[in-house]
C-alpha cells in the first residue's frame, strides 16, 4: 500500500510466540525478534556484537492465510528467522491508565533463516483458492526442493478431463492441420495473392 514503510528483519526469537484470540474472534500472534549486528574488530582479531534491536511483531490469521497459526506451529524461542512487514504505530492504555504508543512490525511474511538451519515445509491444505490443496506447493519430508502436487495442464489438476470448447476452431490459422509445417496454412503462398504478387526489388 502506498505510504507504508516496509522493513525486513533478520534475527532470533526471544520467546515462543504468544497467540491469543481477540474479542471479535480474530487470532493474533505476537513475537519479538532480536537482531544483533556483528562487526569484525581488526585490532582484537575477533567478531564483536553491536547493540541489539528488539523488534516487536504481530501477525493475524485471515480466511486464506493463517499466518498467526502457522507461526505458532512452526517457530520457537531461539530460532533465527527472516521477517518482512510494515511498520505501524498504535496507541494503548497501560494498566495504570497511562496513554502509550508503540511501533511494531505488522508481518506479511516470516520463515526460518537457512544460513545456519534446515527446514521442511508443509503446505496448508485449506489455504489458497478453493480446492487448492492439490495444485502443488512445497512438500516436506526431505524432498529437498519444490515438489508440485500435480502437473500443470492449462490450470487444471492432473488427470482432469479436458473442458468442452478446448478444441481449436475450424478456421484457426495457427492450427497444425492443413500442411506439413508447424504453422499450418497461415502465411502460405495462397493466403495473400501468391508469390507472383510480390514486388521486385
Amino acid at each position: 500500500m502506498a505510504g507504508d514503510t516496509y522493513v525486513t528483519v533478520v534475527g532470533n526469537l526471544t520467546a515462543d510466540p504468544e497467540v491469543r484470540t481477540t474479542s471479535n474472534g480474530g487470532t493474533v500472534a505476537n513475537i519479538t525478534i532480536a537482531s544483533t549486528p556483528r562487526q569484525f574488530n581488526r585490532n582484537s582479531g575477533q567478531w564483536e556484537d553491536g547493540d541489539a534491536l528488539f523488534m516487536r511483531c504481530s501477525a493475524w490469521d485471515s480466511t486464506y492465510n493463517p499466518l498467526a497459526s502457522n507461526i505458532q506451529a512452526s517457530l520457537t524461542k531461539g530460532m533465527r528467522v527472516i521477517a518482512q512487514g510494515r511498520l505501524v504505530q498504535r496507541s494503548y492504555q497501560d494498566r495504570e491508565g497511562n496513554n502509550r504508543s508503540v511501533v511494531e512490525l505488522r508481518l506479511d511474511e516470516i520463515g526460518p533463516a537457512l544460513t545456519r538451519n534446515t527446514a521442511q515445509v508443509t503446505r496448508n491444505s485449506n489455504t489458497g483458492a478453493p480446492n487448492g490443496s492439490g495444485r502443488g506447493g512445497f512438500a516436506g519430508a526431505g524432498n529437498g526442493g519444490y515438489q508440485g502436487g500435480s502437473s500443470y495442464q492449462g490450470g487444471a489438476a492432473a488427470g482432469a478431463a479436458p473442458q468442452q470448447g478446448s478444441q481449436p476452431p475450424a478456421q484457426d490459422p495457427w492450427s497444425s492441420t492443413g500442411s506439413g509445417d508447424s504453422f499450418g496454412s497461415f502465411g502460405s503462398s495462397g493466403e495473400f495473392g501468391g508469390a507472383g504478387d510480390e514486388p521486385e526489388f
